[in-house]
């Protein structure tokens, strides 16, 4: 981390530390005497960073907002009890994780299509849709999705698919350790109030996470690929992907892919694996014709990734299909997940329609 980063606390505008602990301990003062204004103004600089703590946990960015709803109004109703005994920002963290804790034991784990059953064969029929709300949601790239500094994992790797789809592999409780101490950098003991727990057990849960996370996670994480890559490549990557999928031109996106490639597309449980099966599949079910498609670059789970519009015959225009997050291996494409849901573009900032 740069050292000028802190070189002054009234540098560009920002206020100091000692400030913005008083204007808090005046607000926090405020909602306890009941002012709930006060409450919003209090606990808006978090609600970011509590939204994406829910999605960590629960893979979803739906239920991630019914459990940071949860929380807050419990936070709310309680906070007049509040003592000051943690910090604000650990209280908050409590509530919020076991607000997801009890979201976890009621309904069934999120996943992608990878973990859910075998690769098919590109020249069957495509399966249904699931109705059950059982897959992984993309996540808006945003600043609010905030690692602690000293944590192990920096911020947007904290968010990537891989470890999304990994930390739900975990119980509830091992998966709430994980994060709190390796993305948001609680100490054994933080996390051990908050979960009513011992720190040896906290420890003992953090070691089983582990070993479960990294035997799921590949040897490089997206964003060290990322750096690898650079700027330059990168734009021409995504640039050459947006043309070739826009051209409908098969050859020139497999060129682009790894030997063992994957695409996926929930909630269609079915996925292919292979050159030629996503060939075969591409050819077969997506870029025959010549319709018009289009493709619009944004970034999801820390990811490059496409707001993907296809043509609608009955009202002849480009319509919102899917989000299709691309996951890379060097300068090849390791994985095509296409989300086949319109509803996230308006978190995306896209247009339902071109």
């Amino acid at each position: 981390m740069s050292s000028t980063r802190h070189s002054s606390p009234h540098l560009n505008g920002m206020t100091s530390s000692t400030d913005t602990t008083t204007q808090e301990q005046v607000l926090l003062e405020r909602a306890q005497a009941g002012d709930e204004q006060a409450f919003g103004r209090l606990i808006q600089p978090r609600r970011g960073e509590l939204h994406a703590h829910c999605y960590r946990m629960l893979g979803s960015v739906h239920d991630a907002e019914d459990a940071l709803q949860e929380a807050l109004l419990r936070a709310w109703r309680g906070v007049a009890r509040f003592e000051g005994r943690s910090s604000l920002r650990s209280w908050l963290y409590t509530i919020a994780t076991n607000a997801c804790l009890r979201a976890i034991e009621r309904r069934p784990e999120r996943v992608l299509p990878v973990d859910y059953g075998p690769a098919a064969d590109p020249h069957d029929e495509l399966a249904d849709r699931l109705t059950e709300q059982i897959w992984i949601e993309p996540y808006p790239d945003t600043v609010d999705a905030l690692a602690a500094p000293a944590a192990r994992y920096e911020a947007r790797e904290s968010v990537e698919l891989a470890f999304i789809a990994a930390l739900q592999h975990l119980p509830g409780r091992q998966r709430a350790v994980l994060i709190l101490r390796d993305v948001l950098g609680f100490s054994a003991r933080e996390v051990a109030d908050m979960l009513e727990a011992t720190p040896v057990s906290v420890d003992s849960a953090l070691q089983r996470a582990h070993r479960s996370v990294e035997r799921r996670l590949p040897a490089r994480s997206q964003q060290a690929t990322l750096r690898a890559l650079g700027d330059e490549r990168l734009s021409e990557l995504v640039g050459g992907y947006v043309d070739a999928w826009e051209r409908g031109d098969v050859d020139a996106l497999v060129a682009m892919l790894t030997q063992d490639a994957r695409i996926t597309m929930p909630p269609i449980p079915t996925w292919y694996t292979g050159q030629n099966a996503v060939r075969a599949f591409l050819a077969g079910h997506v870029l025959g014709g010549d319709r018009p498609r289009r493709l619009l670059p944004v970034i999801a789970n820390g990811q490059p990734a496409f707001g993907q519009y296809r043509w609608d015959v009955a009202r002849r225009r480009l319509q919102a299909y899917a989000i299709t997050v691309l996951t890379l291996d060097g300068d090849r494409i390791q994985e095509i997940t296409a989300f086949l849901d319109a509803s996230p573009f308006a978190r995306f900032g896209l247009p339902a329609q071109l």
